[in-house]
């Protein structure tokens, strides 16, 4: 991570952007086109990138809060190993629960920062709440598809909007700049 650290924040916030788009549209190439074989590489592919897309966040929000920004991580992290080893414990989707937990904290760390709109963390902290409906299978199958929309959507918003439009490079720069963050 140290070899980006000179890199703008612009520029991982749309690498972020873009590498998410890809993990969601691999996945979702995965799980209703490819089966067998080529299926298991649609797994490998999105959480490869969604693995660089958690530590390019935890480089964008260290600013914010550099505990908590590393907490969001390894809670991403942890559910990515999960989603990896296709582990689901009694049909408890434990990835999507720490996801959810990745989710609410990077919005609680987007609504603390100052160089991205607070309504994208509120969208995302909206996605952490409905991924942890996944702890109860039988709430998140009731809910079914609305969750999964609902929570895609959420969490899209401040994804897109860092490919799009990327971070206020200066209020990040600012907010870096603030000793003891």
């Amino acid at each position: 991570m140290e070899r980006i650290a000179g890199v703008s924040p612009n520029f991982k916030a749309r690498i972020a952007g873009a590498l998410y788009a890809l993990a969601v549209l691999t996945a979702v190439f995965g799980e209703f086109i490819v089966h067998g074989r080529l299926g298991i590489t649609a797994v490998v592919i999105p959480v490869s990138c969604y693995v660089a897309v958690t530590l390019l966040l935890y480089a964008i929000f260290k600013p914010v809060n550099r505990r908590l920004s590393l907490v969001a991580a390894f809670f991403g992290l942890v559910g990515l190993a999960f989603e990896a080893l296709q582990l689901q414990p009694r049909g408890v989707n434990i990835a999507m629960v720490f996801h959810g937990f990745f989710c609410l904290l990077i919005g609680w760390l987007i609504l603390g920062s100052t160089f991205l709109p607070r309504t994208l963390g509120a969208l995302m902290s909206v996605a952490g709440l409905i991924w942890l409906t996944y702890f109860s299978p039988s709430l998140a199958h009731v809910l079914s598809p609305y969750n999964t929309a609902l929570g895609l959507l959420g969490e899209a918003s401040p994804m897109l909007w860092l490919l799009v439009m990327g971070v206020n490079a200066g209020r990040w720069k600012e907010q870096a700049s603030v000793p003891g963050r």
